[in-house]
């Protein structure tokens, strides 16, 4: 059984698309965990609001008149919000992708659970460190069993748990504890989610684009329109949150 201080929360998204600031949910599976062992689960088949794309489809299945009668993200939000309230968070590839698009879909809807503060473990990362698969091939890997159900929220999230669970048999040197597991987790240390601001020796840098590697304050300071074009341009929420509060301490200087 995993070894936990709280609550932790496996979650699995499919989507209108892979684009963070531009697409959306329709369909999120969670898997509480709790301390002593009990499971608790949701799961949510949303409306996105546009149309979802024939490739996504393809891949997961979903059309447009399975979710014309669903709820839309803003009406779950709070419900989802209070299922996370207290809980670190676990996925697959989730510190890439999930949580990132996640934290859009809860600022989009005017709520902000700060998900910064939580302990991320990234079932993906700690797979690729040790043998660089896909989740199907880690499955079967770790646990013996074929992955049925492919690309379906709820089987590939309980899936994940589980190669969790015999990523931890495995591995001895794995240490059986969520702060251990989001270290390995995380990689490089970043202010946000989608890694457009990398912390470099804790001050935060931008990881892009002509300044990448410089810091963003200094580039602010001698070139201020550039925060202006970042504002305008297609980044996340969450990115444009951080640049923000820089920008904001910054003009408090003088």
């Amino acid at each position: 059984m995993l070894q936990l201080k709280r609550p932790i929360a496996f979650f699995d998204l499919e989507t209108t698309g892979i684009t963070i600031t531009t697409d959306r949910i329709i369909d999120i599976a969670i898997i509480k965990i709790m301390p002593d062992g009990e499971q608790l689960r949701k799961t949510f088949r949303l409306n996105p609001g546009m149309p979802i794309p024939a490739p996504s489809t393809a891949i997961h299945g979903i059309a447009d008149s399975d979710v014309k009668d669903s709820p839309t993200f803003k009406m779950v939000a709070n419900e989802i919000k209070q299922f996370l309230d207290n809980c670190d968070l676990g996925g697959y590839n989730s510190n890439r992708f999930d949580i990132p698009l996640l934290t859009e879909e809860f600022l989009r809807a005017g709520l902000d659970i700060n998900l910064k503060e939580r302990k991320m473990v990234d079932v993906q990362q700690i797979f690729m460190k040790m043998e660089k698969r896909t989740l199907e091939a880690a499955y079967l890997f770790y646990c013996g069993k074929k992955l049925e159900n492919s690309h379906n929220a709820e089987a590939d999230v309980q899936a994940t748990y589980e190669v969790l669970l015999g990523q931890l048999e495995r591995y001895p040197e794995l240490e059986n504890d969520v702060d251990a597991l989001h270290n390995i987790s995380k990689g490089e240390d970043f202010a946000d989610f989608s890694r457009r601001i990398k912390l470099i020796e804790g001050t935060p840098c931008f990881n892009f684009g002509k300044y990448k590697e410089q810091s963003v304050a200094a580039v602010f300071e001698k070139e201020p329109q550039y925060y202006n074009w970042m504002m305008k341009g297609d980044f996340a929420q969450d990115t444009k949150a951080v640049i923000t509060d820089i920008y904001t301490k910054l003009k408090l200087k003088y």
